[in-house]
């Protein structure tokens, strides 16, 4: 889970949940774990301390030691890129389906999943190993034709894009706007700063 979705991992730990994340990079310091992006005021993990555990890595292995975990909802909010492109596939959703509990929630984009090995888990019963259920934000391709399986399922929710719209987005996306300028005039860091050479 990126840092970025510290907001939402808040009212999963008020809730009762236990949240743990996986970034590429590790976040093995007090300082790594900081949040130094925006954060809508009164909400967020600015330091980073919710999540109970912290996990990293940019090969498989590292993925499937995290995804082994006790994962009840997996969200997947990550950018994409040449080595997130099909990300999960069958080996992660058989993984997932082991616990016979897991559901997948993605609202990152549609190509970070294999959609047709998504189908096949949806269509097994967590009995079979198959997953639970899954919320997608996102397809591939979009628009999702109409003969797509995923409108079949019973257990997939399928929304147009649209998980990070709000009434508010507008205004938050000003207030970044005004926190890096006066950053800027001060000669400080700016925020929410776009990496060219990872891609996001």
């Amino acid at each position: 889970m990126p840092t970025n979705l510290l907001p939402a991992a808040s009212v999963c730990k008020a809730i009762g949940m236990d949240v743990i994340a996986y970034t590429a990079s590790p976040r093995t310091t007090p300082e790594s774990k900081k949040d130094h992006g925006y954060i809508v005021p009164g909400t967020g993990d600015k330091d980073g301390t919710i999540p109970s555990a912290w996990y990293s890595g940019t090969d498989t292995a590292s993925l499937h030691n995290f995804l082994s975990q006790d994962i009840d909802i997996l969200l997947v909010s990550v950018p994409l890129t040449k080595s997130t492109t099909h990300l999960l596939g069958a080996p992660e959703f058989a993984i997932l389906g082991s616990k016979r509990n897991a559901f997948i929630l993605n609202i990152s984009r549609g190509s970070i999943l294999k959609q047709d090995d998504l189908v096949t888990y949806l269509r097994k019963s967590p009995a079979e190993g198959g997953l639970r259920g899954a919320a997608l934000d996102v397809t591939e391709p979009e628009p999702l034709p109409k003969d797509s399986e995923l409108w079949d399922l019973e257990n997939c929710t399928i929304t147009p894009h649209i998980s990070a719209l709000s009434v508010a987005y507008q205004d938050r996306a000003m207030q970044v706007l005004e926190i890096n300028l006066s950053n800027l005039e001060a000669g400080k860091p700016l925020i929410n700063v776009v990496d060219k050479r990872k891609g996001y």
